[in-house]
This record gives C-alpha cells, structure tokens and sequence, in this order.
C-alpha cells in the first residue's frame, strides 16, 4: 500500500488539524495527543487500525506528558525549599539571612493591623522601613526555629518562631508565615503574618539605637 493512495494520510492533512498559527497549547503533551488524535482519526477513516488501539496510543502519550509534567514540578518545589531552607539555615548562624533571596522590585506584603501592615513595592523600601529600624530596637537578633516548611510549585511557605533580646532586656518571641513567591531561584513577592499585638507593644515600648540614643 502507497501512502499516495490515500490522500488524506498526507502530512499536510495532520497538520490541518492542529491550531491555526497564533493558538497556543499549554503543554507539549497536549500537542503529541492532538497531533496524534488526528493522525488516528484519518487512519480509522480507511479502517486500517481499530479503534482501541488509537484510543492506546492517545492515553499513553497524554499518561507520559503528564509524568514528566510532575517531575519537573517536583524539582520546582525540591529546589526553591532547598534554597529557602539554606537561608534560614544562615540566619542562625549569623552568614545571611531570607532577606538575601529578595529580587530588587520584590513586593512585600504584612497582613494584618499592625503599625507596619501594608506592601512595601521593594526590598530596599522594605528594608529601610522595617528590617533596619527592628534590627536597631534589638539588643540580641532574632534567631528562628522552624517549625515547618512547605512547598508549592513556585510558593514556599515558612512556618517558624522566633526570638531575640530588646534593647532594654526584654525578650522578643513570635511565630510567623511567610509566603514567598520564587523564580529563578529569588523571591519576587512575600505575605507575612505575625502576632501584631507582641510585634506593636515592642515596636512603641523600644526606640531604635541611633547615634544620639545609643544606650
């Protein structure tokens, strides 16, 4: 049997069957099955396959697409914890910090009623209006504990205390969720929630150490 003895098994017949150019399919495996949809489609029309068989072929690619899909979702999440988790990792020991992961234009984002609760559009907003003027009302930095950590495709969530030493002695203890949203190994947008009643009774009780206060 010729192929030119059918026309219809034409390679320019398949193509025909796919999007006109502009149309977009999410996923490569979406592609393979409709590209092999239609290639069954026409051989079932000449009778020269049962149907079972393209029905086969169609869920085995539509299977394979869909494995690979969640390996790399799972190198996602493995990777972006992994980077996180270092981060905290340096917090404790005093190398870094989670604040190192943040992309220049990263949006952060505390929720809730506190004295410092809005977005902030960048991280050196964030860091002149809220990490430096903390870090300066602390007589021992923070140090967290994690409790959890999940990841969600391109989401981390940290579930984690913390605890340091205010300028006047007193201890300072709360428990977070920070959300971060990743790409390329960098945060580019963060949601935080704490217990605001602990965060604005230190935040008002303890004035920064400047140089004209530095006791």
């Amino acid at each position: 049997m010729r192929v030119s003895a059918y026309p219809e098994l034409r390679l320019h017949n398949v193509q025909n069957q796919l999007p006109a150019q502009g149309q977009k399919i999410a996923r490569p495996a979406q592609r393979e099955a409709l590209a092999t949809i239609s290639f069954c489609t026409l051989m079932n029309r000449n009778s020269l396959i049962p149907k079972t068989i393209a029905a086969l072929v169609i869920f085995l690619t539509l299977i394979s697409g869909g494995a690979v899909m969640a390996q790399s979702k799972d190198k996602i999440e493995a990777r972006n914890k992994a980077i996180v988790q270092a981060s905290f990792a340096a917090w404790t020991a005093g190398t870094g910090s989670p604040f190192d992961l943040l992309a220049d234009d990263a949006t952060w984002t505390i929720v809730g009623n506190s004295v410092v609760s809005k977005t902030y559009p960048t991280r050196d907003a964030f860091m002149h209006e809220v990490i430096q003027p903390f870090n300066a009302r602390m007589r021992i930095g923070l140090k967290p504990t994690i409790r959890n950590i999940y990841a969600d495709g391109n989401t981390v969530i940290i579930f984690f205390d913390a605890s340091g030493t205010a300028r006047d002695g007193k201890p300072y203890v709360n428990t977070y969720a920070w959300f971060f949203d990743m790409r390329d190994g960098e945060v580019v947008k963060a949601s935080a929630f704490f217990d605001s009643v602990e965060f604005n009774e230190f935040w008002q009780r303890v004035f920064p150490k400047t140089p004209g206060n530095s006791e």
